[in-house]
């Protein structure tokens, strides 16, 4: 009869830790992101849509800025998941590619800043233990996550783009 409730017990507690991370997003993250999108659509309506579309071409004309800097200013100030939505600046075209880019960077910021992307900061830590334990310094580790993540979000960026645009020419 033990092994029945406890196979129970285990069945339940599943929907039961469910239950706590979903309270944990309700409570933590979905107010997080309600805030950041008020204060986002509020800059954008005082500054005018235009404009700030305008201003956000001109920015991601080229490949660098568009899969470097504009991902990492996207995660640094309004963090994963909410740096997705400075995406809809772009033009169609280049959408995947930034995605990809962004995804890509989402990770290696979270050493130097670990603002960005907490929820990947266990992955940072395990690694960064590790090195400490071997005596190695932390600093040096963050700043070529860093270095290497824009590297990275580059290249993905440059070759998604690439397929798309092969991929959409096949269509035509």
């Amino acid at each position: 009869m033990d092994i029945i409730t406890n196979i129970a017990q285990g069945f339940i507690g599943w929907f039961t830790t469910g239950g706590e991370t979903f309270t944990g997003w309700v409570t933590n993250i979905i107010p997080q992101i309600v805030c950041l999108l008020t204060f986002m659509n509020s800059i954008i309506k005082l500054v005018g849509e235009e404009k700030v579309e305008r201003t956000a071409q001109k920015f991601t004309k080229y490949a660098l800025l568009r899969y470097t800097i504009f991902p990492m200013l996207a995660l640094l100030f309004l963090a994963n998941p909410m740096g997705y939505s400075l995406g809809r600046f772009l033009d169609e075209k280049y959408k995947p590619a930034y995605f990809d880019a962004f995804a890509a960077f989402a990770h290696p910021v979270t050493g130097l800043f670990p603002h960005a992307n907490a929820g990947e900061l266990f992955v940072y830590m395990g690694i960064a233990q590790g090195l400490q334990q071997a005596g190695y310094e932390l600093g040096g580790l963050a700043v070529r996550y860093f270095i290497v993540g824009l590297i990275v979000a580059l290249f993905r960026g440059v070759i998604t783009e690439k397929i798309y645009f092969h991929l959409t020419k096949a269509d035509d």
